[in-house]
């Protein structure tokens, strides 16, 4: 096998989730801040993406101008119709979570690509998965094929997965903002605190700890929770607003309207740490003070008191919201801006990409 030049423009296939639609997912910008990244950097992408019933209502994004975009609906029709796409590209990359990503890991892996790479959005996640057998999207036989695993998750992850798993090469690959998108806006507060995601069994416990009781605790400030498929039973207090679906072109006026706004981590993504989600990011570029739950690599990224307030319990949240002069709230959103724009932007993600695959060994 030969390594690739470095420096030249690269040619990237990305089969994903999707890029079309956030509806219910953070793949979508995800992916988004990263492949427009790749486009300033001057390389091309076409991203495949299963056409799929629920997000066909919900395209926010359906015909982007940084890459190519190609909905199927057949695997093996799509394969037959990109084969030479495929094998030509210097670089084809799996998301997690893609429909029947098992058989089409395997379709892949026989069809002699130059280099084959996995970006894993939910990487805790699919390790319990695959401990569990659930996992649909990926088999623990099929790690080893990669030429690199990309790992949304950094820190001791990234040793699970090369000593325990067989990854040949195992990167931290974090998601990241397309900074321009998500600016710092003078606009009146309408909120004190919020949350933007989508309803999760794992996460709720942790906003009910650190967004609902601090409402109830604090009745003359006002909330607000963002987000599709929550229960119809959850106790809402009156203090706090509901948002069903908040598409991300309103995401900058929504996290600009808080005084602060709420980080919460998935159970499994809390438990392995170095775990950093793309609303940490969004928010931080838009110079919006972050509250945030703890988990292990969280302070190495934001330190906590200075770009971050890392809350512990409902306690903590209540004396943030209570303890907070507008300037100090200034300094902490205005430092957590810094951190993003030195290193997790969209470009920056992509060049770290480009680095690891112009490393990686390829097929001539």
């Amino acid at each position: 096998m030969n390594i690739a030049s470095p420096g030249r423009r690269r040619d990237i296939v990305i089969l994903g989730l999707s890029l079309s639609s956030s509806w219910g997912n953070g793949h979508a910008t995800t992916f988004r801040a990263l492949i427009k990244g790749l486009s300033a950097e001057g390389h091309r992408v076409l991203f495949l993406e299963r056409d799929t019933p629920w997000y066909a209502p919900h395209r926010d994004l359906p015909a982007p101008d940084f890459c190519e975009l190609v909905l199927y609906d057949d695997m093996g029709a799509m394969l037959a119709e990109y084969g030479d796409r495929l094998r030509a590209a210097d670089s084809v990359m799996v998301g997690s979570y893609v429909p029947d990503g098992i058989a089409l890991i395997d379709r892949l892996a026989g069809m002699g690509l130059r280099q084959l790479t996995f970006y894993d959005i939910d990487t805790p996640v699919t390790m319990q998965a695959l401990d569990d057998g659930t996992c649909e999207y990926l088999a623990p036989r099929q790690i080893p094929l990669f030429d690199i695993y990309f790992s949304f998750s950094g820190g001791e992850v990234l040793t699970h997965l090369r000593d325990v798993r067989g990854a040949r090469r195992a990167e931290a690959l974090y998601c990241s903002v397309d900074d321009a998108l998500y600016p710092a806006l003078d606009l009146p507060k309408r909120w004190d605190f919020g949350y933007l995601g989508t309803y999760s069994p794992d996460r709720q416990p942790t906003l009910d700890a650190l967004l609902l009781e601090p409402a109830r605790l604090l009745p003359n400030m006002r909330f607000v929770v963002a987000g599709p498929q929550y229960p119809d039973d959850i106790d809402w207090p009156a203090n706090v607003d509901r948002i069903e679906h908040l598409p991300p072109a309103d995401h900058p006026a929504f996290y600009n309207a808080q005084r602060f706004t709420l980080n919460v981590t998935r159970a499994a993504m809390r438990r392995m740490g170095w775990s950093p989600s793309v609303r940490l990011f969004e928010a931080g570029s838009c110079g919006v003070p972050v509250i945030s739950d703890d988990w292990p690599g969280l302070d190495e990224l934001f330190a906590d008191g200075t770009a971050i307030a890392i809350a512990r319990d409902t306690g903590d949240v209540v004396r943030a919201l209570q303890g907070a002069d507008a300037a100090q709230s200034r300094r902490l959103g205005q430092a957590a801006r810094q951190v993003v724009l030195a290193g997790h932007t969209g470009r920056a993600r992509a060049r770290e990409m480009i680095g690891a695959i112009e490393a990686a060994p390829v097929e001539p």
